[in-house]
C-alpha cells in the first residue's frame, strides 16, 4: 500500500457519561470525510483519543466502520499492553481495515530496548496481512527514537512510519530512514514536509483547507499555498490554547456534527474561550471555504 495525500485522524463521537461510542454520530462523520475524498480515515489515533474506550468497544466500531467507509479506513491498535495490541490487530485485521497503527505502550516509561523488544514480540505474534506502521507520538506514549526505527523498519516487518512529534530534525531522519514512506502526523509541520502523505487532526474539522492546501504544495503554486497555509497557522493558533483534541471537537461540532460531550470539565477559564473560540470558528471557516474553492478553480 502506497501512502499518499491527506489521512484524516477523525476524532470519536462518544456517548455522555459512558466509555461507549456513538456509532450514529460516528457514521456521520465517516460520511461528511469520505464526501471529501480524503486519502483515508484513521479511527482511534491520538485525535480518536482511544485511552477513553476498553478493547471490546473499539473492536466494534473498528467491525462496522469499515463497512461505512468509502474511503481506506485505518485503525490504531495502540495499547498499554501487548495482549491488548494483539487483539485489536487481529480484529482489525479480520474486519479487513486497510493498515494499522501501532505507537510503544503508554503510561509507563520504557527504554529504546525495551520499545524494540515490544515491536519485535508483536511482530512474532501478529501475521500481518496489512501493512502495519510504526506510530511515534511522543506527547501521548513513549518516543521511537531513529534508531529504534532503523531496526524496526530494515526487518521488513513494518510498512513505515507515522511521525507526530512536531520535530523537524527528527522527521527529517524518519524520512530518510523510512526511504520515503512516512506520514507526517503533525499539522505544525505540514508545509514544510510537503510530505506526500499526512496524518491530519485538522483535516476533521477543516478537510477542505487541508485537501487544497496539499494540492497546492504538489503543484508548486505559491500564491494559494501561502494564503491557506496562513490560514493553517491561524487554525493551530486558536487550538492551541486547548487539550488535544477539544479544539477539533468544538470545530466538527460547529459543522453540525455531533461529537458529544468532553471526556473531562475544563477550568472556567478555558470555557470561556472555547466560547470565543466557537465565535470565532464559524465566520472564519466561511472565508476559507471561499479561498479553498478560488484555489481549486485556479489548479484547474
Amino acid at each position: 500500500m502506497k501512502f499518499e495525500g491527506v489521512y484524516v485522524s477523525a476524532v470519536t463521537p462518544r456517548r455522555q457519561r459512558l466509555d461507549a461510542i456513538d456509532l450514529a454520530s460516528t457514521w456521520e462523520l465517516i460520511d461528511f470525510l469520505g464526501a471529501q475524498r480524503v486519502a483515508g480515515i484513521v479511527l482511534m489515533a491520538s485525535a480518536g483519543e482511544f485511552v477513553h474506550f476498553p478493547v471490546e468497544e473499539r473492536i466494534r466500531v473498528m467491525g462496522l466502520a469499515v463497512k461505512r467507509s468509502r474511503a481506506p479506513l485505518l485503525v490504531n491498535v495502540s495499547h498499554s499492553t501487548l495482549d491488548g495490541a494483539v487483539r485489536l490487530a487481529e480484529a482489525a485485521m479480520a474486519a479487513n481495515c486497510a493498515a494499522l497503527l501501532l505507537a510503544p505502550p503508554h503510561f509507563f516509561r520504557y527504554d529504546q530496548a525495551d520499545i524494540l523488544a515490544f515491536y519485535t514480540a508483536f511482530a512474532q505474534e501478529v501475521e500481518a496481512r496489512v501493512p502495519v506502521l510504526l506510530y511515534n507520538a511522543p506527547a501521548f506514549s513513549n518516543p521511537i527514537a531513529p534508531d529504534t526505527a532503523a531496526a524496526l523498519l530494515n526487518g521488513r516487518r513494518f510498512a513505515g512510519l507515522i511521525d507526530s512529534g512536531g520535530d523537524w530534525p527528527a522527521f527529517d531522519a524518519f524520512r530518510t530512514i523510512a526511504q520515503g514512506n512516512v506520514l507526517c502526523g503533525h499539522d505544525g509541520l505540514f508545509v514544510e514536509a510537503r510530505a506526500g502523505a499526512s496524518l491530519s487532526a485538522a483535516a476533521c474539522a477543516v478537510p477542505e483547507l487541508m485537501l487544497a492546501l496539499n494540492r497546492a504544495l504538489q503543484a508548486g503554486s505559491p500564491a494559494p499555498a501561502q494564503t491557506l497555509a496562513a490560514r493553517l497557522e491561524q487554525f493551530l493558533a486558536a487550538a492551541a490554547p486547548f487539550p488535544v483534541p477539544i479544539a477539533i471537537r468544538e470545530a466538527v461540532a460547529a459543522r453540525r456534527l455531533k461529537v458529544g460531550a468532553h471526556a473531562t470539565a475544563l477550568s472556567y477559564k478555558k470555557e470561556q474561550a472555547l466560547a470565543e473560540f466557537r465565535e470565532w470558528f464559524g465566520p472564519w471557516l466561511k472565508v476559507v471555504q471561499k479561498e479553498c474553492a478560488v484555489a481549486q478553480t485556479s489548479a484547474n
